[in-house]
């Protein structure tokens, strides 16, 4: 196993984003664009324990961008080689369980150690299968360092337990003990942030894990495997099984040996998961905890005496960045009627400047969304907003070689039409005029997520009002709604939003894990 010394947990800080001005990172940046394009169209294989299993059957994943480029061809899992995968994870927890949460996170360290140095190619493996432009690939692994780095700080402080009281005669002691087989579902959105922090969190509280990585992203995944395992991670421990969802994801949140499910995607799914999670399998002899986080419908506000430049950048950016496919993207404006003219103005300028093409041009602000399916329901809802609104910027979309979509700004949107109130996951921002600040509230508050917000006002009694009223659960002011970074913003949300558990906060392990009291009397 690698080692390293950065096992301070106080020290803390989160990964710095590349400068992308400099001649000398936009020349290292190409250089690995180029390593990563002499790795396309290569096998991976499903890692079960010390095994590595091919299969006839093949996840094969193109680049969104270019639909003739295959990143790779992914080994598929079915139910018998899922149940294999459950009985080595099974048999591994009863040793993972039992190893010393410090060498649990020193692997963890190892991991963000060998990533920070590879920072490049992992990113170019996101510009080519997830379809990122730099700046976007480049946050993505600088947030897969920080929940690695963040996530063993937080074992080394959560090792001892909490302290409690004792009384005269008892010694008595609150700790913290892992839950036992996990399953990961992760989203094509952040393929290597969430991919990796959520697995982090799992087996640096002493869980085994099997990773379903979404179908579109499998290839980033296998690369996060082979890290892990050089970093030291003992085999059986992490389980790589991409896979249909219908046939291994349901056999596995209905196997009875499942312990919990952590769950990042949609709000169907997330729902389906927590319904199947419920019910008690022959055999099951524990509750499953599920871990959520569905998505959002989320809402910048811009009150009357607003910064409007500020206003509009925060719209645009917070609607087309990563062409709108975040769970916390800025999907819809509510505008104070004295100054909407005015910021949809600004906004329509703005977004107007965005380039759009290939997400390996340093130059491109936005690239394509995912898939064919993601391309079809975006170009549906625009449909949608032509007939709910009007029309200002955008609108169209060119699936000839990549799923390309034009950012789009739909204006004059009533509040309860279905472009503010559904989940569109892609490059479309509705906006919608408020009469005053009761309003503006009333309408943010109006949909059934509850993710993230964003208020642009200089009225101190509003600022203060919304803290209590605008129910979401990560607020910000005077800026966008996207962007929180670990162990300054942790992330999660309210209502539909999921089970609100904070990814990069201080209680997040917890949640993969039970607390178990001892009393000793002396």
């Amino acid at each position: 196993m690698i080692t390293t010394t950065n096992t301070d947990i106080n020290s803390y800080k989160h990964e710095p984003f590349t400068d992308f001005t400099l001649e000398e990172n936009r020349s290292e940046f190409k250089k690995a664009l180029e390593v990563v394009q002499s790795e396309l169209g290569k096998d991976y294989p499903l890692v079960i324990g010390e095994e590595f299993i091919t299969t006839k059957e093949q996840i094969i994943s193109v680049n969104p961008a270019n639909k003739k480029e295959v990143i790779g061809r992914v080994s598929k899992a079915n139910k018998e080689l899922a149940e294999k995968a459950m009985q080595t994870a099974l048999s591994t927890f009863n040793t993972w369980k039992k190893e010393d949460p410090e060498v649990r996170a020193n692997i963890l360290f190892c991991a963000a150690d060998i990533i920070r140095r590879r920072k490049h190619e992992f990113s170019g493996y996101l510009v080519k299968e997830a379809g990122k432009p730099w700046k976007e690939a480049d946050a993505d692994t600088a947030e897969a360092v920080d929940f690695l780095e963040y996530y063993a700080r937080q074992m080394m402080k959560l090792k001892d337990g909490s302290p409690v009281e004792s009384r005269e005669g008892e010694i008595n002691k609150f700790n913290y003990i892992p839950l036992g087989v996990g399953i990961i579902i992760s989203p094509f959105n952040f393929p290597l942030a969430i991919m990796a922090g959520t697995v982090a969190a799992a087996i640096v509280t002493g869980n085994t894990v099997l990773l379903k990585p979404s179908d579109n992203t499998p290839v980033v995944a296998a690369k996060f495997v082979e890290v892990m395992e050089e970093a030291g991670l003992p085999q059986g421990v992490f389980n790589y099984i991409p896979g249909d969802g219908e046939e291994i994801g349901d056999y596995l949140v209905d196997h009875p040996k499942t312990r919990f499910i952590s769950f990042t995607g949609s709000r169907e799914v997330g729902c389906r998961i927590y319904e199947r999670a419920a019910k008690v399998q022959p055999g099951q002899i524990w509750l499953k905890r599920v871990i959520a986080e569905m998505g959002g419908k989320d809402t910048v506000v811009v009150d009357k005496d607003a910064d409007l430049d500020v206003a509009a950048s925060s719209i645009v950016y917070s609607a087309f960045g990563f062409s709108g496919q975040k769970c916390s993207a800025g999907s819809r404006a509510v505008i104070h009627q004295d100054v909407y003219n005015e910021v949809l103005e600004k906004a329509v300028a703005l977004t107007k400047t965005l380039t759009v093409g290939s997400p390996e041009d340093v130059n491109t602000y936005m690239g394509p969304v995912i898939g064919q399916a993601s391309y079809n329901k975006i170009m549906k809802y625009i449909e949608i907003g032509m007939e709910e609104g009007k029309l200002m910027t955008g609108g169209e979309g060119d699936d000839s070689e990549g799923y390309f979509i034009q950012p789009t700004i739909i204006a004059d949107v009533n509040e309860k039409a279905r472009l503010m109130q559904e989940e569109i996951f892609g490059p479309v921002v509705a906006f919608c005029k408020a009469r005053d600040f009761d309003h503006m509230m009333e309408i943010a508050n109006n949909t059934e997520y509850g993710l993230t917000g964003a208020l642009l006002s200089n009225t101190p009694e509003h600022i203060e009002r919304a803290k209590e009223e605008f129910h979401v659960g990560n607020l910000y002011f005077n800026r966008g709604c996207t962007g929180a970074i670990v162990g300054y913003h942790p992330f999660g949300g309210f209502n539909m939003s999921g089970t609100d558990s904070k990814a990069g906060g201080p209680d997040y392990l917890i949640m993969h894990m039970q607390a178990k009291t001892t009393s000793t009397t002396i």
